[in-house]
């Protein structure tokens, strides 16, 4: 997800088909099911998103030496991978790499032959897409057998690829240290390491990272220790994690314990306002979720607060959950991230989708887990008004983008070329949450469908999985509901909620909210009329003892409607601006837009003071976007020079295409910005016409750049 703006151009990517066996790394069960599913035979997979050969060898385990220069911001490295090929006459090993990698040597050993020496081996590296390439192995022959494991150690030297981002101490928090951290999701980390870059490889990782005096290391392992005199961190990953969900950060980092298996780690300046803001919800949250989906199973639950150069809101690296800074000025936001991320040890991590095109499997499964959570913690009215704001926005993207657009379907069908990361949007999320609520209302009894997704983290646990998998084991599950054909409902057939493009079949219901959302709506009524309402029907409606969830949901709601007459826009400036001053960013902005989409300039130093302080991609790059469209250009390049050497050079980037049209793809700035992580909420979708199914249209380059750019104003993003 490092660069989520990026739109990415075609280039050669072959479309694999994968072996109906041998290419799981973890245990010996089916893959996929052998149950009958839907009625139609099973089709081989594909991961259009690797160059790798993974179906040809088992990967038992790799370790990484890293040796971390900031001054060079590159890092040394020695790669070792225990491999088992599964297929006879294999003599070629293709991981997936990238440019940005210079390898240096390669070599082969048999580790059960103690006589035997490395073999060097030759390579070359071939062009795959434009976010990696791939890594041809030639390996000896007498040495690949089938069932013999064997062991390739790659020294290699990472360079400027988009996994890797290193920071100067003046874009840190504290700018004093420089920091680099990682991020992998989706195939950014085979600029990293290479590896099968794949989510449908699952394996057990050691490290070693070698650091000069001062610096913290910290990985997304189970096990962890330091050695003061050699500076180095050792790091071990007990439980097999796909390669996307290897991730590190090295800078000047601090913790507190916040409970019995869970730490707060950040910048030292930044420490005590995290701790407070989290207080005991980690393991309250940790808790719950026990109660609901069974044992965490990683034993090590600890959040890592990063500057806000962080490309998205958070990541849920497994044991080290990554979070942005920028969102502790929002507790409602920060607590439903949090959530999220640890729904995500359940749905994504310990149960992942094999292929980037059901990424719902992930993000559809942890939405819903989370509002789960959110409903046991803190009230079913709580969780109806977060998943308003979210469904709110949903429908928002598909007025934009339109019902029709592949991009909106829940199994998407990727063009060669395209980058997974662009299909990080609100469906995946949003519409999978509302099939997994349909699942769940199918069973009559929310507690049972608990029940249900319990035993299917047991039976489904460090393996990787399809769709099909999940309803194949929801029906033998239920029987009552298989012999009761519910898959083929008229109009909510399981195929259509899958292949078909639009909106949910169905929404839950959510009148356990209105106590908290309706007063919202009847404020949204008053002021779209043509004239602002009296002042004495206005002090009716006290927002400043509204949450932050209600705030925003009004003015998204209000954002729909802009441009708003000028007295009006007079009236709301008078009646909430200095209010919304005191509040946090995730409600400024939804001002700030709401006055550059009105042209109203008598608030216009807000927007220069909200630009000049707040450098993270979440909250710069939606107002440039809208300052741009209006007569209010001048002004974004304006405060764009004024403020570029605080940015990080991927936002500089970014936003210079924003502001000089140097990119493909042109945005439409006409929502609001949004929440983080991920999107949502609304009432019932209006009637739509269902495009064909899935095998007919695909996601192209141009659906893709053009949904991620919508996506990404329309809601701060966190896997």
């Amino acid at each position: 997800m490092a660069e989520l703006h990026q739109t990415p151009t075609s280039l050669c990517c072959c479309r694999k088909s994968l072996s109906m066996s041998g290419a799981r790394c973890v245990g010996d069960s089916r893959w996929p099911s052998e149950a009958s599913g839907l009625g139609s035979p099973r089709c081989p997979l594909v991961d259009v998103a690797s160059a790798s050969n993974f179906r040809c060898f088992q990967l038992r385990h790799f370790h990484l030496d890293l040796r971390l220069n900031f001054a060079m911001k590159e890092i040394s490295c020695w790669l070792v991978l225990d491999l088992l090929p599964i297929q006879p006459g294999v003599n070629t090993l293709v991981l997936d790499s990238h440019p940005s990698l210079l390898i240096h040597s390669i070599d082969c050993k048999v580790p059960m032959d103690s006589q035997e020496e490395p073999v060097s081996l030759t390579y070359r590296v071939d062009p795959f897409t434009d976010y990696g390439s791939s890594l041809n192995i030639s390996l000896p022959t007498a040495a690949v057998k089938p069932g013999r494991l064997i062991q390739i150690t790659v020294r290699y030297t990472t360079t400027d690829g988009p996994a890797i981002w290193w920071l100067d101490s003046e874009l840190t928090c504290g700018q004093s240290h420089p920091l680099v951290f990682t991020q992998g999701h989706s195939v950014c980390n085979r600029s990293f390491f290479p590896c099968f870059d794949t989510p449908a490889v699952k394996s057990t990782y050691t490290a070693t990272v070698r650091v000069p005096d001062g610096v913290t290391v910290l990985m997304s392992a189970s096990r962890s220790s330091y050695s003061k005199q050699e500076r180095v961190f050792t790091f071990s990953m007990e439980f097999p994690v796909p390669s996307y969900l290897v991730a590190l950060v090295a800078g000047e980092l601090q913790h507190v314990d916040v409970g019995p298996r869970s730490r707060v780690w950040a910048e030292p300046c930044l420490l005590s306002c995290a701790v407070k803001k989290l207080g005991g919800s980690v393991e309250h949250c940790l808790g719950v979720a026990e109660e609901l989906f069974g044992p965490y199973l990683w034993g090590r639950c600890d959040i890592v607060f990063l500057p806000p150069s962080f490309p998205i809101v958070a990541m849920e690296n497994p044991c080290l959950t990554f979070i942005i800074t920028s969102i502790l000025e929002s507790s409602e936001f920060l607590l439903i991230d949090v959530i999220h991320e640890i729904a995500h040890g359940w749905f994504g991590n310990a149960v992942t989708n094999a292929t980037w095109e059901e990424m719902w499997l992930s993000e559809g499964l942890a939405t819903y887990a989370q509002r789960r959570i959110t409903t046991e913690a803190y009230g079913e009215a709580f969780t109806c008004l977060e998943t308003v704001v979210r469904l709110d926005a949903l429908h928002r993207q598909l007025r934009l983008l339109g019902d029709n657009n592949p991009v909106s379907k829940l199994q998407v069908k990727f063009e060669s070329g395209v980058n997974p990361s662009t299909l990080m949007n609100l469906f995946t999320y949003e519409k999978g949450f509302c099939f997994v609520s349909y699942l769940s209302q199918l069973c009559g009894d929310v507690r049972r469908f608990d029940c249900f997704l319990r035993d299917y983290i047991s039976e489904f646990k460090f393996k990787s999985v399809v769709a099909q998998d999940l309803i194949d084991f929801f029906l033998r599950y239920f029987p009552e509901l298989q012999d009761a054909a519910v898959a083929q409902r008229e109009g909510l057939e399981f195929e259509r909620w899958l292949s078909d493009c639009g909106p949910p079949l169905c929404e839950p219901d959510l009148s356990a909210g209105v106590s908290l959302i309706q007063p919202v709506q009847d404020l949204c009524d008053l002021w779209r009329t043509s004239d602002p309402p009296d002042l004495q029907t206005l002090m009716t409606f006290d927002i400043s003892a509204w949450s932050t969830f209600q705030i925003v949901l009004f003015l998204d709601r209000m954002l729909d409607h802009s441009p708003l007459p000028h007295d009006v826009m007079v009236s709301l400036s008078n009646c909430y601006s200095s209010l919304f001053d005191g509040l946090n960013a995730e409600v400024q902005i939804r001002w700030l837009q709401m006055v550059v989409r009105n042209t109203f300039y008598p608030d216009l130093p807000r927007v220069r003071a909200f630009l000049h302080k707040h450098t993270s991609r979440m909250y710069t790059v939606p107002l440039y976007e809208d300052l741009v469209v209006g007569v209010m250009k001048c002004i974004a390049i304006e405060i764009f020079y004024q403020t570029q050497r605080r940015l990080h050079p991927n936002l500089r980037r970014t936003l210079q295409q924003i502001l000089f049209q140097t990119s493909n793809t042109q945005t439409n700035p006409s929502s609001p910005p949004p929440p983080i992580m991920d999107p949502s909420p609304s009432t019932p979708p209006p009637n739509s016409t269902h495009s064909p199914p899935a095998a007919t249209v695909t996601v192209s380059t141009t659906s893709a750049g053009t949904a991620v750019a919508i996506a990404l104003r329309d809601v701060n993003v966190s896997a």
